[in-house]
């Protein structure tokens, strides 16, 4: 029997091996993300409650409508607009600062560099534990140290500025290491013999960081502003281990305002919409920094 005829011939085919073989990894992905992504989208346009028995009843926009008209939604917006711009600041400032400490050779370089990078690969569990130790009036860390001056406990996370402070330096402290990398690979890619040439010419410190050092590293720090803004904006984890969105709703983010509203109220197309909405959001302020970068870029030429 000839290979080239039949199913067998098919699979067997060189020219289709290379799309049989993506195949399941394609497969598996439409399973595990497209198809549920399809499904919630669908979701947000009915009246639907995961812990009712009645069918879904289309609705049209009625879910985003009224996902956009509730104050405690615009509220949910402003503090995560807080924690993301308070957080990625910190990060920025830190982490490049770290990166030219590290960019220079000094005595047990390498195992600080591991030690400072360790932050980042902890799971949002671990650092949220920990922080809500770190932050226990009664034996914490901080509340010890700030009892030695005032003689009484300190508890920062029960009000509202303490806690969406608590939030804030927690996700800082994990994901500053991040933005310090890429700084730092930026840093050691930029030519000697610029410094030297610099020297030579007796060019202060400061010219020598404007005109060298931060025009290598700025592309690599606009990178590190779009990606951590976007993963904070979805910032849920610590905030809901260590405060779960109070007191109150101080420091109740948009992601955990989604998650309440899924499974809490199984108010599910409303999550849904507001999940899309969140989606929408991301999108818009993703594509509004890459304009702003592409315009930027063709100034400078």
């Amino acid at each position: 029997m000839n290979r080239n005829t039949g199913f067998i011939g098919w699979f067997l085919d060189p020219k289709r091996r290379g799309p049989l073989l993506i195949a399941p990894a394609i497969i598996l992905l439409l399973l595990v993300n497209i198809v549920p992504l399809m499904w919630s989208l669908g979701l947000s346009f009915f009246k639907f409650r995961a812990n009712q028995m009645k069918p879904p009843s289309f609705s049209w926009f009625y879910n985003y409508e009224k996902m956009l008209t509730k104050e405690n939604i615009w509220e949910s917006l402003q503090t995560t607009g807080i924690v993301v711009a308070s957080s990625v600041f910190i990060q920025m400032i830190l982490g490049f600062a770290l990166a030219m400490l590290f960019a220079k050779k000094f005595p047990l370089r390498r195992i600080i560099l591991m030690l400072v990078l360790t932050p980042m690969m902890l799971s949002y569990v671990a650092v949220g534990i920990f922080f809500k130790l770190f932050y226990e009036p009664e034996f914490g860390l901080l509340s010890q140290f700030i009892q030695i001056f005032t003689g009484e406990m300190y508890v920062l996370l029960a009000t509202p500025a303490g806690a969406l402070l608590g939030v804030i330096v927690a996700d800082a402290w994990q994901w500053t290491p991040f933005v310090m990398l890429l700084s730092l690979a930026g840093l050691v890619s930029v030519p000697k013999y610029l410094y030297e040439a610099a020297e030579i010419d007796r060019i202060s410190w400061w010219r020598q960081f404007t005109t060298i050092t931060f025009p290598y590293v700025r592309s690599l720090l606009l990178l590190a502003v779009l990606f951590r803004t976007i993963e904070t904006f979805k910032i849920f984890d610590l905030v809901y281990i260590l405060t779960n969105g109070g007191p109150g709703t101080a420091t109740e983010t948009i992601a955990v305002l989604v998650y309440r509203m899924a499974f809490q109220y199984f108010r599910t197309s409303n999550s849904t919409a507001l999940g899309y909405i969140l989606i929408f959001i991301v999108i818009v302020l993703t594509s509004l920094y890459l304009y702003v970068i592409k315009k930027r870029e063709s100034a400078d030429i």
